[in-house]
């Protein structure tokens, strides 16, 4: 009984989050036009002297304040948050999807069933899929359960980790050995007939929090993978392809095709310069629509990189239509005193995610949870949160939005047991003393200015570059701090006036020094990308600015990986390269040992990561703000939330006056 009313309580929390979600949307409840004029009981609908609508060309322009890099790699090399928009738009058809509550869904317009999960005798679980019969991809060619099984046997190939791809493999039956090169055939995915498949998840993980997702996969088109003749085969012992073999190069280029790119979204890519930052997607004429049968109405959709200092003119001359997922509370105020003037609406949220400061703990100063508390007592982030989100955003203590029913379900013992790291530079300085950051570059007793230094074993001092070795042998780290901080950022501005150039940084003996660059180049040192250069393998950064969003479901598992030796690490899952036990064993646990419906277990472990996290602090919250997303009002029927983003709510509105 207790479990039924914790998950009702979660519904009905989500529900009430949602409502409020779309309560600042101006165009809730208008109906897409549908060519006719409606009439009830009967009767005519009598002609008014309405003033005529201005005609408008029907397409939008939305303007992302991240710039594209043009990896469509389905997220399993880097996941820049324009090119998963791209990709969502583009890409669709998963057999579970997410509602406008953030609640997992069969897809109704790809889905012919879903069984229930069958437990087998080595206690592994199956799911069977049968895939609707009809569905083809933008170019016109047929969909079935083989191009499904294509993205399995695609995502877990040798070649995919060859060319520096993350795709854990341990969850599926024979997806290890497959990945491997072990097995020609990978025993767990099954092509049943042309239009059933099968999974089999491994005993370890059949227990999942989240278990509908184990029936899930995507089609993928596999002669945009490989120039050979590829086809799925299934003899009984498990799905392969034949006719030839995948190649880390090709796969690679297909990351990059943009010309007649094939796929199945609402939407198909047109053109994407990554010099101009500019991507056009047009309406899929072949697409069935989403799990509610919704097709989009917007013919084009045009993004571009709308910078800081220019999107508010932009805006308002029509180079843009969306001041998209605004933060800045100035941003926030001016965007809202345009809609007070007249033709423009606007949508309001608590965003899913939160504003941060990351650490990648494995070299330098920041392996030391000493040093990384330190910065969080020297940046007063109470202030910071009111400068930047003036008003609509607060300071958040660890790896959570306020927008989750976990959060609401925790708030009181989140207040009691969390470290709010209050701003205190004599903390910091004791804190750094009791680490022994007590030297001079010479080995003597620190001199109360300047720079620290700390000894370090060989192991601590690692391959960082700006370490001095002494004649006697000793390795002293400097407290010298690399920053890789993305250009044209408010955020990055203003971290450089409260804490990076702040007087008390100075005064407890830090330097951290700002290397400015864009986003995108941020995100190749952060993933140590070494698939678009060498260079990046190189620790070199230990601390960036950026956010994070939140997936519809929490599941850090794999993310701290604590194992340096592990696969999982190797592929790059855990990106502040943290090896702590207890918060590894805590992000699986869970969503393995929460079994589907059980909010309560899940809950008891997401408040002990948490708490373990806001310990060790891989990232130090900045903020979670409110978004607000500003549009002209002939766009109609737009309802953007917390759970519900552009890539969503887009295939519900349309354009009053379209051409």
């Amino acid at each position: 009984m207790k479990k039924n009313l914790s998950k009702i309580l979660a519904l009905i929390l989500a529900l009430v989050m949602v409502l409020t979600v779309f309560a600042g949307c101006k165009n809730t409840d208008e109906p897409a036009p549908s060519g006719a004029t409606e009439a009830t009981n009967g009767s005519e609908v009598e002609p008014t002297d309405a003033p005529p609508v201005e005609a408008h060309e029907n397409k939008v322009i939305y303007g992302s304040g991240t710039e594209v890099s043009g990896d469509l790699g389905n997220a399993w090399w880097t996941n820049n948050a324009t090119d998963k928009l791209i990709r969502d738009l583009i890409d669709d058809y998963s057999v579970i999807v997410y509602d406008q509550f953030g609640q997992m869904v069969v897809n109704n317009s790809v889905a012919e069933s879903v069984a229930d999960p069958v437990k087998n005798e080595d206690e592994s679980a199956t799911y069977t899929v049968k895939i609707k019969e009809g569905l083809t991809y933008n170019n016109g060619e047929p969909i079935t359960a083989a191009d499904y099984v294509a993205y399995a046997l695609v995502a877990y190939s040798p070649a995919v980790m060859a060319a520096g791809g993350k795709v854990a493999s341990d969850s599926v039956v024979g997806a290890a050995e497959y990945q491997n090169g072990e097995a020609k055939e990978l025993a767990g995915i099954r092509l049943l007939d042309e239009y059933t498949y099968s999974i089999t998840i491994t005993p370890d993980y059949a227990n999942y929090y989240f278990g509908l997702l184990n029936a899930s996969l995507s089609p993928l088109y596999l002669p945009m993978y490989s120039s050979a003749e590829l086809t799925v085969k299934d003899d009984g012992n498990g799905a392969y392809l034949d006719g030839g073999e995948l190649t880390a190069e090709e796969v690679t280029a297909s990351r990059y095709i943009y010309e007649d790119r094939v796929s199945a979204g609402p939407y198909q890519l047109k053109s994407l310069d990554t010099g101009s930052l500019i991507t056009t997607v047009v309406r899929n004429p072949n697409y069935a629509g989403n799990f509610e049968g919704q097709k989009p109405s917007i013919e084009t959709i045009v993004i571009v990189k709308a910078e800081d200092e220019t999107m508010m003119d932009a805006f308002k001359t029509g180079e843009i239509d969306f001041l998209s997922q605004l933060s800045d509370g100035d941003q926030i105020n001016a965007a809202l005193d345009l809609v007070e003037e007249g033709g423009y609406d606007y949508c309001h949220y608590t965003r899913n995610g939160y504003g941060k400061l990351m650490f990648q703990c494995d070299f330098g100063p920041t392996q030391f949870v000493a040093v990384r508390q330190a910065i969080a007592y020297m940046l007063d982030r109470n202030e910071f949160a009111n400068t930047f989100c003036d008003g609509f955003g607060s300071v958040v203590h660890g790896p959570y939005s306020t927008a989750q029913w976990m959060y609401q379900e925790s708030e009181e013992l989140f207040n009691e047991k969390l470290n709010t790291y209050a701003y205190n530079p004599a903390k910091a300085v004791e804190l750094l003393e009791a680490d022994g950051w007590t030297l001079n570059a010479d080995g003597t007793e620190y001199s109360g200015t300047g720079l620290r230094y700390k000894e370090v074993t060989p192991e601590e001092a690692g391959d960082y570059a700006l370490n001095v070795t002494l004649d006697d042998g000793r390795i002293l780290m400097p407290l010298h701090i690399m920053w890789a901080s993305s250009e044209n950022n408010p955020v990055s501005d203003l971290l450089a006036t409260m804490l990076a150039n702040g007087q008390q940084t100075a005064d407890a003996g830090m330097e951290i020094e700002q290397n400015i660059m864009t986003f995108s180049e941020l995100l190749n040192w952060m993933y140590r990308d070494t698939s678009v250069g060498d260079q990046y393998g190189v620790r070199t950064y230990g601390m960036y600015n950026l956010g994070t969003g939140f997936n519809q479901i929490y599941d850090y598992s794999y993310n701290f990986a604590s194992d340096p030796d592990s696969i999982y690490v190797e592929m790059g899952y855990n990106t502040n390269y943290i090896f702590d036990k207890e918060l590894d064993d805590l992000s699986m646990d869970m969503v393995y040992k929460a079994a589907p419906g059980d909010d309560a277990a899940y809950l008891d472990y997401y408040q002990k990561f948490v708490i373990r996290f806001n310990e060790l602090l891989p990232d130090l919250a900045l903020y979670c703000n409110d978004y607000h997303t500003i549009f002209p009002s002939w766009l109609k029927n737009y309802n953007e939330g917390s759970m519900w983003d552009f890539q969503s709510a887009i295939l519900y509105a349309y354009v009053e006056g379209a051409e």
